[in-house]
């Protein structure tokens, strides 16, 4: 038998496991290190070794506190302690323990005599996750900034009353694009008047309030809002600025105490001149990014193309209603009655035009009195009625007729000269001493008839016969009531009954009651008690009204 060769040792696996272990630790791309019990360093890698530019054998055995920057060792310190005492791994991200501007996932787990850990780069997740958040960030804000221009596009569009409207305004910029917000406007006499404020921080709220009520008052013409008000000149500027600009007084005092650091102040602009000013007062921490200044820009545009719109209306409606009133003349005086007439324009410019009253006598002596509206709302409208009005009268005189054969005869001149107007009419002549009320209506709403005792009669249902324009040859119906001594007899327009929340027929009811309540009153007093009654704030469409009592009580 040949000499057996040599066999191999016992332990040779495990010398090999151990370079293995030894080699995989040493290419290992990550920090890895091991505490002892103590917190010491009782291993290092070598791209540990390259974290801390020091070779293990300068760092083994000493306390991780002095290896470490302060920070990054209190982290390896608590997380190596909850992994031990939890028996399970634990991972956070740290900022780079090298101290630059990356990010690092600090890992820690049960080892067989203390902890180990690592750290491993995660700057470029880290960042690519910023990133993407700070895409969503963006993505809310451009929606946010997308809804408050149509919000405030919705608040704005329409509006009859600028000051109402601008007031909210600030509510809409709270706290989307600001902190604080004052809202000023100059009315059409050219007077600056802070109409709203409003601030996130609801305990600054009213002393917001109290700034804005007087703060127009004290500030020199060198302040932001002084020089937008003046020049249309927009400005960013430090409130301790305008503070040091300011005089003594509630409104320096107010200022102060709310505490903004920024204002920012946008002219609110229109024919190249400021209308009003949008302030934005932005607290320490706060900017106005490009994005968010743009903004900022578009709705104090959109406020200032709103101020300059209804400034055009109530032009208009002035123009409008001097029109209408040149051609509602003053009653005359009727011996033996009482004859009083209002009118009252719509709170909108596009709404006045149409509505006419008129009181004559009839060529026997009667008193007539006519109510009448023509459709449509503008001063060609206004044009219209005052044509009408003349030719109703005419008619009247020279025919000596009824009301319904002068309705009819006004709707022959129509067809024939004013071709394509509509009109409602009602005609009233109190005959036999005002013992006898002879009446006609074409479509309009139904005169009242109201006793000294609170009787009420209403003298139709519904609107009565056709509208005036539509067929010269229809049928004019002509009715005839007793009047009681002192009665008074009231023809009014659509625009004292009708509402978009409530019909004719529920308006002549609430007419009635409150004729009713008012009977018995002087002319005078009773028609403007109806009308504050019956009319909202802002009327919505123009209402004309006559009212005549023949024999009034003494």
């Amino acid at each position: 038998m040949g000499t057996p060769g040599p066999q191999p040792r016992q332990h040779e696996p495990l010398d090999r496991s151990a370079g293995l272990a030894a080699g995989v630790l040493a290419g290992m791309p990550a920090a890895l290190g091991c505490l002892d019990p103590a917190g010491r360093l009782a291993l290092l890698n070598a791209e540990g070794e390259r974290l801390l530019a020091r070779p293990a054998a300068d760092v083994l055995g000493r306390p991780v506190t002095e290896v470490l920057r302060a920070g990054t060792a209190a982290a390896v310190t608590r997380a190596c302690h909850e992994a031990l005492t939890t028996g399970a791994p634990v991972s956070l991200e740290v900022p780079d323990p090298r101290g630059g501007p990356g990010w690092s996932a600090l890992h820690a787990w049960p080892a067989s005599d203390g902890a180990a850990f690592a750290f491993v780069d995660v700057t470029a997740r880290r960042r690519a996750q910023d990133e993407a958040e700070a895409a969503r960030r963006a993505a809310e804000r451009a929606g946010a900034r997308t809804a408050l221009l149509a919000a405030v596009t919705g608040e704005l569009s329409g509006a009859l009353d600028s000051e109402s409207a601008l007031g909210s305004l600030a509510r809409l910029v709270v706290p989307a694009l600001t902190d604080g917000c004052v809202v000023t406007v100059v009315d059409r006499e050219g007077r600056a008047r802070d109409v709203g404020s409003w601030h996130a921080d609801p305990a600054r709220r009213p002393l917001l309030d109290r700034y804005a009520e007087v703060r127009l008052d004290t500030l020199p013409a060198v302040s932001p809002v002084a020089c937008a008000l003046r020049a249309g000149s927009e400005a960013r500027e430090p409130v301790s600025a305008v503070l040091e600009v300011m005089p003594d007084g509630p409104a320096r005092d107010l200022l102060a105490a709310l505490g903004p650091d920024t204002a920012v102040v946008l002219p609110l602009t229109a024919d190249g001149r400021a209308v009003g000013v949008l302030t934005l007062y932005l607290d320490p921490g706060r900017t106005l990014d490009d994005e968010d200044l743009a903004t900022a820009r578009e709705v104090a545009a959109q406020a200032g193309r709103a101020v300059d719109r209804v400034h055009r209306q109530s032009q208009q409606a002035k123009l409008a209603e001097g029109l209408q009133r040149s051609l509602l003349t003053e009653p005359p005086t009727i011996a033996g009655a009482e004859v009083v007439t209002r009118y009252v324009p719509a709170a909108e410019a596009a709404r006045v035009g149409g509505d006419w009253y008129d009181a004559f006598l009839h060529a026997d002596g009667d008193p007539v009195v006519v109510i009448g509206d023509v459709a449509g709302h503008d001063t060609a409208a206004a044009a219209e009625m005052g044509q009408l009005r003349g030719l109703l009268r005419g008619i009247a005189h020279y025919s000596a007729a009824g009301p319904a054969e002068v309705l009819r005869g006004l709707d022959a001149a129509m067809a024939a000269m004013h071709t394509g107007t509509l009109a409602t009419a009602a005609i009233a002549r109190l005959e036999d001493g005002g013992t006898r009320l002879r009446w006609a209506s074409a479509g309009h709403p139904p005169p009242l008839v109201a006793d000294p005792d609170g009787t009420v009669t209403v003298l139709a249902d519904g609107l009565g016969d056709l509208l005036l324009g539509v067929d010269p040859t229809a049928v004019r119906r002509e009715s005839t009531v007793p009047l009681r001594r002192g009665a008074v007899v009231l023809l009014y327009t659509d625009g004292l009954v009708e509402r978009r929340d409530c019909d004719v027929d529920t308006g002549v009811a609430r007419l009635r009651q409150h004729l009713a309540a008012l009977a018995g009153r002087p002319l005078e007093q009773l028609a403007d008690e109806l009308l504050a009654r019956m009319l909202p704030a802002t009327p919505g469409d123009d209402v004309a009204l006559v009212a005549i009592c023949v024999h009034p009580p003494r």
